[in-house]
Formats: C-alpha cells, structure tokens, sequence
C-alpha cells in the first residue's frame, strides 16, 4: 500500500522501495502509488512506473496521509487514468459528520461511525464519475450489502474486492472478542452484510480476494479506541482461512483459484502469472487440503506478531510456494535466499 512511511507517492518514492524489496522479498512484486491533490498531473506517468501496480486512492481517511476528499480532486484523477485504479471508498464527509458516534473505549461503536451509508455515498460517486469519463476503477475492500447491490449493477467500469476478514468475522462478536485488534476500515459488520458478501462472491461479483493487509503491532492496536490504529494483518492468514471455507462449502476451490490467480491476472493485466500455461511463469502454492491445523500469533512472519485468528482451527493449510519455478516457502519456512522480481504488467 502506498500509505507507508516515507508516503509513496513520486517516482523517487516507488524506486527506493522497489530497491529495497528486491534483495528482501521471497516473491515477486509490485506496489500501488498513491494519488493524491499534488500528483494528479504526474498520474499518467506513475501508473506506469516499472513495478507499479497502478494508482490507489483514499477518498476516506485512514492510516497515512493520503486523503483525496474533495470531488473536484477525484474527478481529475479519474479523468487522468489510463490503468485500472484502486480506491479506498468512504465519504469523508460523513465520516466527519459521525465522529459523535464513536464510544471511548469500545471499539463496538467502530461500525456505528463509519456505517453502511458512509460507504454507499462514496461508492456511488466514485462509480458516476468512472462511468462519467469511462475509466476503470477497483471498489476495495467492500463490506456493504448495499455496495454489493450496487456495483452487481454497474460492472462495466468497476470492479469489486472482498476480504477474508469481512467473509469471516462479524459484529458485534469480534468486537467482544478482540477489541481493537477487529478494528479496520471499513469495518467488519455484521452477519447481514457478511451474508450479502458471501452471496456476492458466489454470484459472480466480487472479482478478487484482497487480503488489505495492514501489520500494525499489538502496542499501536493497544490503544484506547478511537486512539487506536486501524488494520490487521492478512497476508499469511488469506490461504488457511479461504480453504477453511472452501472445506465447509462456502465455495469451490475453483472459484478460489479465480479469485486470487486469474482475476488478480485479468484486472491488472500481469504479464506471465495467474495461470499454469505454457508461456506462463512456474508460480504456484502447494496446499494439504485436508491437512487440521490451528492459527497462532507465533506463526506470523510480519512485524506486527499477531493474527486476528489467534487460535482459531481450520481445515486446509498451504504447505509451499514455488516462484518462476523455484522453492522458496515450506513447511512455514523461508527457502533459500530472497530472488523475488518486480511483477510486469501488459499497459
């Protein structure tokens, strides 16, 4: 995500982490830019910087300094496009409107604040204005039923990602639960919304599974809410709990596969990934199907140390990952030294 420290958002920004990342990632790569009020006349260029995955912008404020809050702004950016863009889609201003929603200490208030309708309004204007200019957009992280409704009736411009975490939990069960570490935007709600989304994914809607991974440490989740960061980790978890519900019958380990091989491949126009063809790079993740096998904080490999699914069993567990045809991941495991590449893409 570009909403790092130093912000990723110039050529010089992109360049020092594609530097960094080659002698320390395992797979290959490619990162968002931001979009931002200052960079709206270089977004041509960005979108298409080498190992670029393209332009990410949040219309709603969240973890960083990348705001784009206004519509003029956004309208501008959206017209500058010429690769399918990313955003972050909740309407500032009602989030600013709710700030009195949220309850001091109780992370349950979370999804009052930011609620169904703070989502829809930004979703709604973000898809007129793509349809407007005939651009491109990616809905992230989805987590309304009324989304879900919506962009099923508008997908010749926007496209649509769920996360394993809005599939999976649910208030206001994970808020008793977990606090602050369930804390996300937009949030995880309840069984309503959850239900919309599975029914969306089965029905052909969502194109991708994000895993909107955001490895904050237990000391920043620690906070007293609202003072708490917002986000969790996903990436190690995505794999394991997808195959949970795959086992449970959610959906097919087809659909699985398309939702984060070929549907990432067919967005983003990745050259050389997403499929096992000839021509096609050797990437591929080797899972136990059946294999039982219990989540815990001491598995994770991120900076942040911690899992919402801390103790959670699942059935389905990836056992290695190949990259261009050589091991890199088994058994939990780093395989050989860091050979990971910059992704390339077709426009």
């Amino acid at each position: 995500m570009p909403n790092t420290k130093p912000l990723t958002t110039t050529p010089e920004a992109l360049a020092d982490k594609v530097g960094r990342a080659r002698h320390r990632m395992a797979c290959d790569f490619a990162f968002y830019v931001g979009g931002t009020r200052e960079n709206i006349a270089d977004i041509a260029e960005l979108e298409r910087l080498p190992a670029a995955a393209g332009i990410k912008v949040f219309m709603g404020s969240s973890t960083g300094d990348l705001l784009v809050d206004d519509e003029p702004s956004l309208e501008r950016i959206i017209a500058a496009l010429r690769r399918r863009a990313a955003f972050h889609s909740e309407d500032e201003a009602r989030l600013e409107a709710r700030k009195g929603e949220r309850i001091a200490g109780d992370a349950r208030s979370h999804p009052v604040w930011r609620d169904e309708e703070c989502a829809m309004i930004s979703t709604r204007r973000l898809v007129t204005l793509a349809e407007r200019h005939r651009k491109r957009v990616h809905v992230l992280h989805v987590s309304t039923a009324a989304e879900m409704e919506f962009l099923a009736a508008h997908r010749t411009y926007a496209s649509v990602e769920a996360t394993p975490h809005h599939l999976t939990l649910e208030a206001p069960d994970c808020y008793e639960r977990l606090g602050t570490l369930a804390q996300m935007n937009p949030p995880v709600r309840d069984r309503r919304h959850k239900e919309a989304i599975w029914a969306a994914l089965r029905g052909g809607v969502v194109d991708v599974l994000g895993s909107d991974h955001a490895p904050h440490t237990l000391e920043e989740k620690a906070h007293a809410y609202p003072e708490s960061h917002s986000g969790m980790t996903g990436v190690q978890t995505l794999v394991p709990i997808m195959l949970d519900h795959v086992n449970a019958g959610r959906l097919t380990l087809e659909r699985f596969v398309d939702l984060t091989s070929h549907g990432p491949q067919r967005l983003f126009s990745i050259a050389g990934k997403g499929r096992i063809m000839m021509g096609y790079d050797a990437d591929f993740t080797i899972v136990d199907l059946k294999r039982r096998q219990t989540i815990a904080n001491s598995q994770i490999a991120s900076r942040s140390r911690w899992t919402p699914y801390d103790g959670v069993s699942v059935t389905g567990w990836p056992v290695g990952t190949v990259i261009r045809g050589r091991r890199v991941m088994w058994e939990g495991e780093i395989a050989g030294p860091a050979g990971g590449e910059p992704v390339r893409f077709m426009e």
